[in-house]
């Protein structure tokens, strides 16, 4: 049974440590979504990992003619969906066997907060839930790792007792917004740079009515020169 004060590991770490391509994999995933450490991606292979055993499971059961399997498998599907891994309807076992770590990370409140543009990076996210900016259906959540079921999922929000609540907040700047502003500013600049048209120069006014003498000058238009152009003149 073991010492409550010191639980049992729900989760499985590799069995080959030191192989170079899981490694990498790790690293990146873990570089992706803002993990803490590679623990918590061990955990969400875990469960993924006890979902494909219970499938392959209930299709063997399912193939001598069980009829608790199909009950279990009615619960398992619709235990995937209602955590949003799955459809709702029309998932079968070989859906569940298709998931994969990426699925839970998915479904991590620290990755739905940057998939929805509440925070500028990933990392943010994460410090804001930790923080306790964050409620998910009126309630204040402080676990980067809680997993959001598709009921919470339209109810993530910022908590209402937090500053970063207020929209003039300046942490409300998010990355995407920020990409924004950068580009309107660059449109308003470049519209300011545009050299303006101004009327030919008496000098250069003779030199066309000299070429074409029959030419309207005063329709004639150009653009203004540069300053390097002054400064040689």
């Amino acid at each position: 049974m073991g010492d409550p004060k010191f639980p049992r590991r729900t989760y499985d770490t590799p069995s080959h440590p030191w192989k170079g391509e899981r490694i990498k994999e790790e690293t990146e995933l873990v570089k992706q979504y803002g993990l803490k450490n590679k623990r918590e991606l061990w955990k969400a292979k875990s469960i993924i990992r006890n979902f494909r055993r219970q499938s392959r499971n209930l299709q063997a059961r399912i193939r001598y003619g069980e009829e608790q399997a199909k009950f279990e498998t009615k619960n398992l599907l619709t235990r995937c969906g209602r955590m949003g891994l799955l459809p709702m309807d029309g998932s079968t076992l070989d859906d569940v066997l298709g998931l994969g770590a990426e699925s839970i990370l998915n479904r991590r409140l620290q990755t739905l907060i940057f998939n929805k543009g509440l925070s500028g990076t990933v990392n943010q996210a994460r410090q804001y839930i930790v923080h306790g900016h964050i409620s998910v259906a009126g309630r204040m959540v402080t676990i980067p790792g809680y997993l959001v079921s598709r009921a919470e999922e339209d109810k993530i929000e910022f908590n209402p007792r937090s500053p970063i609540s207020d929209d003039q907040h300046p942490m409300r700047m998010t990355k995407r917004k920020a990409a924004e502003a950068t580009a309107a500013a660059a449109a308003a600049k470049e519209e300011k740079l545009k050299i303006p048209k101004k009327i030919l120069k008496e000098k250069e006014i003779a030199e066309v009515v000299a070429e074409k003498p029959g030419e309207d000058v005063g329709a004639l238009e150009f653009e203004e020169p540069d300053s390097e152009s002054k400064e040689g003149s």
